[in-house]
């Protein structure tokens, strides 16, 4: 059975409706999920997981949030050498670019990315949920 965190980060409720239905989708798939904000994880936790799902919104000019979620997400990196992660978030503008830059600083820490990345513009309708869901399914395999 597949150990799997889901951490996250929302200031309106999107990426946290994301975030529950990436842990129903990897309950469902067999894992054992347990969901965290960001204050509330750390490096630490890391390595007590086999696979992590990471949702933040794009904030400001297409960034992760910089107060609590891109702090957690720093420490983290020197862990995620070889484990398998997801990332998904919401945003309201743009085009996507801060999910493109946090693939590619997840591939230069070699972490490997399960699938692709699910995002949404504002709050998340049934297709995304679905998307998260099978994002969780995909972290349990």
């Amino acid at each position: 059975m597949s150990k799997i965190a889901v951490v996250y980060w929302s200031g309106t409720g999107n990426t946290e409706k994301m975030a529950q239905a990436v842990l129903d989708g990897a309950q469902a798939s067999g894992a054992q999920a347990d969901m965290y904000t960001a204050s509330e994880f750390s490096a630490d936790l890391v390595g007590a997981y086999d696979a992590i799902a990471f949702g933040c919104p794009s904030m400001g000019s297409e960034q992760l949030e910089e107060e609590e979620f891109e702090p957690m997400f720093a420490s983290c990196e020197g862990g995620i050498a070889g484990k398998r992660i997801a990332l998904f978030g919401s945003y309201g503008w743009g085009d996507g670019e801060w999910m493109r830059t946090w693939e590619d600083t997840c591939r230069g820490d070699n972490a490997i990315l399960a699938c692709d990345s699910v995002i949404c513009n504002e709050e998340p309708d049934n297709e995304a949920l679905a998307a998260c869901r099978a994002l969780g399914g995909a972290l349990a395999e």
